[in-house]
């Protein structure tokens, strides 16, 4: 229970972070769809530890692994699974935190839930645990970009106090991988990678907030009441390690305006599509997308193990000092970019495939 999402097209992730491996299982995907493993590899490319001055030095492949489902490059319409094998694994390293809780980490919680924890590096609370994710979301953007020509593109847009403001209609994927901290403006990124490292040398940690748009987005997506899409995103997005906020759209600034300054006014089509002259929507109306582009923001805290001492308690309540060892980054965001695309691209295939069966029938 906890570790499968979705309904149509529906994964399940295992493995811990200092355990054999991690891995996936994706149900629903169709039959003869042509899968690119290549990108698969780019997406987790993105997502591994190591790859920068900014982020843990723990040093993966992380190369993928596909165990069923594919004849070539071809799906068969049966599950696929995708494991990804631990290289570069320590868990010696957390002897230390198994006697002990750290701050604002889920030690506590699953001992408080379980009776146990796993003894190294957070087990499934790791965010290791998220290259399963990536791995299922590299093949729902593949039919999202078959099926509708549809682009999910995430960026940093705030380091701490540091903030880049983003035009959406123009960014690009180029734009957000030119440089280690996946911000598109690089003025603003050189200023977020300085205060990355600044609090790195002093054995502490920074959040921010990730950007997100969904470009040609087919509208009537999502479902009436409890399956409204923005609430799926919201689930998917809040599911993954650290996130701490979801803004969708104005988000929060939404309630500063008035209604008549709010609201997004529709524009006469030749084509009888929806089109509106703003977007403060973020892309959905009662639940549903307006074919607009889709626009959410995640806020993430800062990484909760650091290098400085902290005062907790060990697992009988007694008083204890943490002094954390281990490789962790020192802000999560540069590699929480994929996830948080990946994530939205499993949220949009499972209702774009559920809007095709619904609407088969007419």
């Amino acid at each position: 229970m906890g570790s499968s999402f979705g309904n149509l097209f529906r994964i399940s992730t295992f493995g811990e972070s200092h355990g054999g491996g991690i891995g996936v299982i994706v149900e629903g995907c169709p039959p003869r769809l042509k899968i690119d493993i290549k990108k698969i590899q780019a997406e987790l490319d993105r997502r591994k530890p190591g790859q920068s001055k900014i982020t843990t030095p723990r040093r993966e492949t992380d190369q993928v692994e596909i165990l069923s489902g594919l004849q070539g490059d071809e799906t068969l319409g049966t599950p696929i699974a995708m494991f990804v094998r631990n290289k570069d694994h320590r868990p010696l390293d957390y002897k230390e935190m198994s006697m002990v809780f750290r701050p604002s980490h889920a030690d506590a919680t699953y001992q408080a839930k379980y009776g146990i924890q796993a003894a190294s590096g957070g087990g499934r609370a790791s965010a290791r645990e998220t290259i399963g994710r990536v791995a299922a979301g590299a093949i729902a953007k593949e039919i999202l970009a078959q099926a509708s020509s549809t682009e999910v593109i995430a960026w940093v847009k705030r380091i701490h106090n540091i903030e880049a403001v983003i035009e959406h209609s123009t960014v690009t994927m180029d734009d957000v991988e030119s440089n280690i901290v996946r911000c598109p403006d690089p003025n603003i990124a050189q200023l977020m990678i300085d205060r990355i490292q600044e609090f790195s040398s002093d054995g502490d940690s920074c959040g921010g907030v990730i950007e997100c748009i969904v470009r040609n987005v087919p509208a009537g997506l999502g479902m009436p009441v409890f399956d409204k899409l923005e609430a799926d995103l919201a689930k998917s997005v809040m599911s993954l390690p650290a996130t701490k906020g979801f803004e969708i759209g104005s988000g929060f600034a939404g309630t500063f305006l008035k209604g008549s300054e709010h609201n997004d006014s529709f524009l006469p089509t030749h084509d009888g599509s929806l089109k509106t002259a703003t977007n403060n929507s973020g892309g959905i109306q009662g639940g549903i997308s307006n074919g607009e582009p889709i626009v959410i923001r995640v806020a993430f805290k800062p990484t909760a193990t650091i290098r400085k001492d902290q005062e907790t308690v060990d697992i009988k309540g007694n008083r204890a000092i943490l002094s954390s060892k281990g490789r962790h980054d020192p802000c999560v965001l540069p590699r929480a970019v994929p996830m948080v695309e990946s994530m939205v691209a499993l949220v949009l295939v499972d209702h774009l495939l559920r809007q095709k069966g619904q609407c088969s029938l007419w």
